[in-house]
């Protein structure tokens, strides 16, 4: 039996809102285009209205299925729901530090998720950790759908809110002596209150990604000390500080041989270097690496499809916590097509064997168009990655990020999205995080590894580039195995 959410409503709160506190996304920003925010109301009354009756068909809306960004009641309403918040990535792995008094901060403000860590300066330990879901993703799950609603003001006040929210709580009623915020470039632009409309357009580059500077009490923020809050600078274009933190974590610019940092989101970023040097960029990979515009896609929770593996002629897939399959995440849909290809389900060139669509377990199945979006996004991660490495071989791939840490290397490589030996491939975790802990940590080195990084590491607009439009047309196409 699916499970149901009971609510409460009363004229203090909006259904959508409760809904969005239970971990509820709203992909399309509210606009009611998507269907993804799709609930089923089991009891109480929940009108359909014009934009509901565009997406569900009368029997849907007849079953009691209701778009959640759309929803309004009152009193008492219980609905079956298939978005649950899941696991968020933190790290807590013991880094070098130089000894100081008090408490710190670090924060990894993500897309989707935040993640703020109050950190012992002392020992270097992790003191507290807290994580949410980004309330930004109620006005789009992904950045460039929160930058075409044109309401800036309203995305920084609600993720500085949340943010302070979570500082106070982790402090515990402690003193903070500074805080450090990475992110990627839209993050930044949006908390830091600088204008992103140089990121909406060709050729996405902004003027000002430059580290930022607050107070906590200029941030609105009531916390003891009222200590400095820095964003950390972006290198250039949508690589940002979260990227810049990824290199300091895995020592990218000390390694001998050229080695590889990736964060495949909605924008993959990739950046290869060593100590000569590094080569950055980012490419609009779409969100089919988080199952976004997929038809039956959900984020890697209850319900959703995780893991599918061959089983002689069969599938087996694998559903997290069991029971029902909703539908399929990330790491599951690699895992599918790659499990496809190697049964002749979907040819090399993307198109299904037979019928219009490909099942998984129970009613959950991927579409024709679904495979497509897998093949648009690899193809564009994999001509970043070839343009950057240029012919050289690199030694190591880190796969960062939620994603990479749960995706199958073999399965990444069936589908082409990465290239080498599985053995290369390590999944780095949150690297963002990580790099901004191992940074407050060593306040005496911040500022030249910070400079260091911008200094020595080149951005390449992938997107003003004709080569790259060739390139990543030949590259659509699967390995043929």
């Amino acid at each position: 039996m699916p499970e149901r959410l009971t609510l409460f409503l009363d004229r203090t709160r909006e259904l959508r809102d409760l809904l969005f506190d239970e971990g509820v996304e709203f992909p399309c920003g509210g606009l009611s285009n998507c269907g993804g925010c799709a609930v089923r109301v089991v009891e109480g009354e929940v009108p359909a209205d014009e934009e509901m009756r565009s997406v569900f068909s009368d029997a849907e809306l007849a079953a009691g299925w209701r778009l959640g960004c759309r929803a309004a009641a009152s009193g008492r309403v219980v609905l079956e729901i298939g978005q649950w918040q899941g696991a968020i990535l933190t790290d807590e792995s013991p880094l070098q530090f130089e000894p100081a008094e008090g408490l710190g901060v670090a924060i990894d403000l993500g897309t989707t998720t935040l993640v703020v860590q109050a950190v012992d300066l002392a020992s270097g330990d992790v003191r507290a950790v807290r994580s949410a879901l980004n309330p930004q993703a109620a006005y789009g799950a992904d950045v460039m759908t929160r930058i075409g609603l044109d309401r800036p003001a309203e995305l920084c006040r609600v993720i500085r809110s949340k943010l302070g929210e979570m500082v106070r709580d982790a402090l515990c009623g402690g003193t903070a002596r500074e805080i450090l915020l990475a992110g990627n470039t839209v993050m930044h632009h949006l908390f830091c209150g600088v204008d992103v409309e140089p990121l909406t357009h060709a050729p996405f580059e902004s003027p000002n990604l430059e580290e930022r500077r607050f107070t906590a009490g200029e941030l609105g923020w009531d916390v003891s000390g009222n200590p400095a809050a820095a964003f950390l600078p972006a290198i250039g274009g949508f690589v940002g500080s979260d990227v810049l933190c990824g290199m300091v974590a895995i020592g990218m610019l000390e390694e001998r041989e050229p080695c590889a940092l990736m964060d495949l989101g909605t924008n993959g970023e990739i950046v290869v270097g060593n100590r000569q040097g590094a080569v950055c960029a980012s490419t609009a990979a779409g969100p089919a690496f988080e199952a976004g515009r997929i038809a039956m896609g959900m984020r890697a929770v209850r319900g959703a499809i995780d893991h599918v593996r061959v089983h002689g002629s069969a599938l087996d897939c694998h559903v997290i916590g069991g029971g029902e399959a909703r539908g399929v995440c990330g790491s599951g849909l690699v895992d599918a097509v790659a499990a496809g290809l190697d049964t002749g389900a979907i040819r090399p060139n993307g198109r299904l064997s037979n019928g219009a669509r490909f099942p998984l377990l129970g009613d959950v199945s991927l579409s024709q168009r679904d495979i497509r979006e897998l093949q648009l996004a690899k193809g564009a991660i994999g001509t970043g990655f070839d343009m950057l490495a240029a012919g050289r071989p690199v030694s190591r791939v880190y796969l960062a990020g939620a994603f990479g840490n749960y995706v199958d290397a073999r399965s990444a490589l069936r589908i082409g999205l990465v290239r080498g030996d599985p053995r290369q491939l390590t999944a780095a975790g949150n690297t963002s995080l990580r790099g901004a802990r191992l940074l407050l940590l060593n306040p005496s080195r911040r500022e030249e590894q910070i400079a260091g990084v911008i200094r020595r590491t080149r951005h390449v607009a992938l997107a003003q580039d004709p080569e790259f439009m060739d390139r990543f047309g030949e590259s659509l196409s699967f390995p043929a195995g």
